[in-house]
């Protein structure tokens, strides 16, 4: 009888987190569930379906772009040459991304990386009248969740889509030569909360990403399954 309501429980905190996840609006994309997501180990290799979303290659030249922040600056990846970059998909309102703050792989992971001289941009590619979009949200959203890094706006999701950006939280590394060298998950927590995954070891994708490029190092593990919200691009 335990084990049936500890199975309830789960089950009603994953199917909530997906109802925190929709915004409601016509043609919204589906959100990923953290249980499927956690069944299906990170893995280096793809399927046909998995390049098509990709958006580009590990190892291919990350595109790059100019995005405005929430104070009307223009951000483009190109000023940061020479420098690692890491660009983390970002929705305010998104439980996956609040969780990932509060005491998963995110909290601190922007001071963390620029103590290594790292770059961290947030990126919102929500479209107007969707969850999470908008100067304001993600203001209030950037003082709740302690956010660190600067966060562009990509309205049109023009951004969002060249890089293959499918949910919140989604990371890409971008290294000193302007190579993309990482894209996935933050790290292994079925839920973005920084637990660890059921019978299995927590690692911080990220942050073992870091340093390993840090240390002179190839990134061992490029890509993973990207879990969370989905982006909410607009038609």
């Amino acid at each position: 009888m335990k084990k049936d309501a500890i199975g309830f429980s789960v089950a009603l905190g994953v199917a909530l987190a997906m109802l925190g996840c929709s915004d409601g609006a016509p043609g919204a994309r589906s959100s990923a569930s953290p249980a499927s997501a956690a069944a299906k180990s990170p893995s280096a290799t793809r399927s046909e379906s998995d390049r098509k979303a990709a958006g580009i290659e590990i190892g291919a030249a990350a595109p790059d772009f100019t995005l405005k922040d929430l104070d009307g600056k223009e951000v483009s990846l190109a000023s940061f040459k020479g420098k690692t970059v890491v660009l983390e998909w970002f929705n305010p309102g998104c439980p996956f991304v609040k969780a990932a703050y509060g005491k998963g792989p995110l909290r601190g992971a922007a001071k963390r990386a620029a103590d290594k001289g790292v770059v961290w941009l947030s990126i919102n590619s929500g479209a107007p009248g969707k969850q999470g979009a908008g100067v304001d949200a993600n203001r209030e959203g950037a003082k709740a969740l302690q956010v660190e890094s600067p966060i562009l706006l990509d309205e049109d999701g023009k951004v969002g889509r060249a890089y293959g950006a499918t949910n919140t939280p989604h990371v890409f590394i971008v290294d000193e030569t302007g190579t993309l060298v990482y894209a996935g998950a933050a790290d292994n927590s079925p839920d973005g909360d920084g637990e660890s995954p059921e019978g299995g070891k927590l690692v911080h994708h990220v942050d073992q990403a870091l340093g390993e490029l840090d240390a002179g190092k190839a990134v061992s593990v490029p890509r993973t399954k990207a879990q969370g919200c989905s982006v909410k691009y607009g038609s």
